[in-house]
């Protein structure tokens, strides 16, 4: 979204299809971290799924384009509101580290005790964009993608249906 929203800076105003919409944010650099990190722990057959935070898409419109008008277009065929990493249907084989969840193979060559550290998830637990304890603020935002946001400032915008 950010070179679309770069582009619509320049005509003042920017499209949205839902205002309600979150998405994860992973830098380029944390992603390789968190792969290698990954393959340096796995046993095989695991998926991890890194701890990382929300951000609410009218707020990296806001930190892109600032002062400009946020058109809201509606969401588009197969858009989803929310990301969802852990459905509560994988919570049930997955465990909690501290800076990742993982998910466990259900085969029966896999190891329960593979990863002892692991604290199991509560029942009904999901991982989703909407509903994580870690959210990026503006500032948080503006620091992850420099220049981009146009120093830094923050003014409020006009949200339209």
């Amino acid at each position: 979204m950010i070179p679309v929203f770069l582009e619509q800076k320049s005509r003042g105003r920017v499209t949205l299809t839902d205002p309600r919409m979150t998405r994860f944010w992973l830098t380029l650099d944390q992603g390789v971290r968190f792969v290698v990190s990954s393959i340096e722990q796995m046993h095989g057959g695991e998926i991890f799924v890194p701890k990382i935070p929300s951000m609410r898409m009218v707020d990296l419109a806001e930190t892109i384009a600032p002062g400009c008008e946020i058109e809201t277009i509606g969401i588009r065929p197969g858009e989803k509101l929310h990301e969802v990493l852990i459905s509560e249907d994988e919570a049930r084989n997955a465990l909690e580290l501290d800076d990742r969840y993982v998910i466990q193979p259900s085969h029966s060559w896999w190891k329960r005790d593979n990863w002892v550290n692991g604290k199991p998830l509560p029942e009904g637990f999901r991982f989703a964009s909407d509903n994580n304890e870690k959210w990026l603020t503006n500032r948080e935002l503006r620091e992850l993608i420099g220049p981009i946001a146009g120093e830094g400032q923050t003014v409020p915008v006009k949200v339209t249906a």
